[in-house]
């Protein structure tokens, strides 16, 4: 089977692969802040998840394990070895999947604003209800309160805007069959197989994924480090853009010697 996701890519086609999986809710457009610094250096890969912007919506149920799997397949179907990998959120799920059970295919691993088990779980299974029976507008205005601060809100209201289309866009089926493989989710027990350096960055103002849970993910991956970055909230490349980048760009290029 060929892969069912959509990919947008940008960057010299010879540069080594980096690979970015968006947030619940958003599609490719949502890493568009770092894209011009970081296809300069790399090949750019951005992914939607099943369910999500372009990419195929097939019937669930869905689990984490199944959105890594179909990522796999993608990297077969590019005859692409290894990448690097920088997830937000759900993208940063999918990435601990990935560096744990492919561990060879991921060479250094950023996760953003994204926790390894993100309960209760009713509360995933009612959001998923929700969206089923009323459409994502139901939910839209208090799931972007929570993407931005309010500050931020204030002083941007067309990138608010604009991400809250990106989230009424998707798919109502793909959408709540991801907040049910989240609410299924636990990826604490295989963390410390991961073996790529890793970098975890943090919203200061993150109400969706606390900088606890970062601290919890840093804990338990070797050689992992973490970033706090002030005044951001949940979709932290998007509020503080220069910030993430340049933290991003700072890790992929380390030497793999500091292992």
């Amino acid at each position: 089977m060929t892969s069912r996701l959509h990919l947008t890519v940008d960057g010299p086609a010879a540069a080594p692969v980096l690979l970015l999986g968006s947030s619940l809710g958003t599609a490719a457009a949502m890493w568009e802040p770092q894209v011009p610094a970081l296809a300069e250096q790399f090949r750019v890969i951005r992914y939607d998840h099943l369910g999500h912007g372009r990419s195929a919506v097939p019937s669930g149920p869905y689990t984490v394990d199944l959105l890594g799997r179909e990522l796999l397949r993608t990297l077969d179907d590019l005859d692409v070895a290894w990448v690097h990998y920088a997830g937000l959120s759900l993208g940063g799920m999918v990435g601990m999947w990935l560096a744990t059970h492919a561990p060879e295919r991921v060479r250094r691993l950023a996760l953003l604003c994204t926790s390894a088990s993100l309960g209760p779980p009713e509360q995933w299974r009612e959001r998923a209800a929700t969206v089923r029976a009323d459409g994502l507008p139901a939910i839209a205005d208090a799931v972007v309160a929570r993407w931005f601060t309010p500050a931020f809100a204030a002083a941007h209201p067309e990138v608010v805007a604009a991400h809250r289309a990106m989230l009424t866009a998707t798919s109502s089926a793909g959408y709540a069959a991801c907040c049910e493989a989240i609410a299924a989710m636990d990826l604490r027990p295989d963390l410390d197989r991961v073996t790529a350096p890793t970098l975890v960055i943090a919203g200061a103002d993150d109400p969706a994924t606390p900088v606890e849970h970062a601290h919890e993910i840093v804990g338990r991956i070797p050689w992992a480090r973490l970033a706090v970055v002030d005044a951001a909230a949940h979709l932290a490349n998007v509020e503080q853009p220069e910030q993430v980048c340049r933290l991003l760009l700072e890790h992929f290029h380390e030497e793999r010697g500091d292992r």
